[in-house]
């Protein structure tokens, strides 16, 4: 998880390496809408590789000009991408009209992602080692609305989709959600990641899984 620049790396390159085994899964499932999700975990992967660089920035490892973009990129990950990527994802593998609540989720993120995008781009990044968790900081207006916003369209986005599966992922993440909190308080943002990066591993079993009652793909889909 986040407590060291190796153990992001290991725990970055597993959960990324199962990312794309998710994606080979949908795509031999003949399930092109589970594409998005599936990609999750790569995204969550490649995410705890940037914060091995940002651990190894903070103890002058890297040159100030590489810690800087890496710390950069792993914020916008975490802040603006996230709450977009996810609802609109679950509304990518979600029919019927739970997709219209994916939907005004989908909307809700892009509007939670703004002012986080304006934050990121507008104020240098900054982490600092608190024990064995990295605290973020960079000026993010109105946190506790936003983050309230951020948590509603990720977490609850799993838990509308009517999927079992996802739902067993979104209270995990949201159950961690609050762990992270009171356990890490001021590193909540990176602990609560690296959280969601393992817990997505759920997505290996999801990407392939045929609903019950669902047609069997065409054979010259599932190849």
């Amino acid at each position: 998880m986040c407590w060291s620049a190796q153990a992001d790396a290991v725990a970055g390159g597993l959960v990324a390496g199962v990312g794309v085994a998710c994606l080979v899964r949908a795509r031999r499932a003949g399930r092109p809408e589970r594409l998005p999700l599936a990609a999750l975990p790569v995204v969550l992967g490649t995410h705890q590789l940037i914060e091995a660089l940002v651990w190894l920035g903070t103890d002058g490892g890297l040159p100030d000009g590489l810690a800087g973009a890496a710390r950069t990129a792993w914020a916008v990950v975490a802040l603006p991408l996230l709450p977009v990527l996810v609802p609109a994802a679950v509304w990518c593998a979600t029919s019927g009209p739970r997709r219209r609540v994916l939907a005004a989720l989908t909307v809700l993120g892009a509007v939670v992602a703004v002012p986080l995008a304006v934050a990121v781009g507008s104020h240098p990044v900054t982490a600092t080692v608190r024990g064995h968790t990295l605290r973020y900081a960079l000026g993010i207006p109105y946190p506790a609305l936003l983050m309230a916003g951020y948590l509603l369209v990720t977490v609850g986005s799993l838990l509308v989709s009517g999927d079992r599966l996802l739902r067993r992922l979104g209270l995990l993440i949201g159950a961690g959600a609050v762990a992270c909190a009171l356990l890490w308080g001021l590193a909540f943002v990176s602990t609560w990641c690296a959280l969601a990066a393992l817990a997505s591993l759920l997505l290996l079993h999801w990407a392939g899984h045929r609903p019950v009652g669902a047609p069997a793909p065409a054979a010259g889909r599932a190849r």
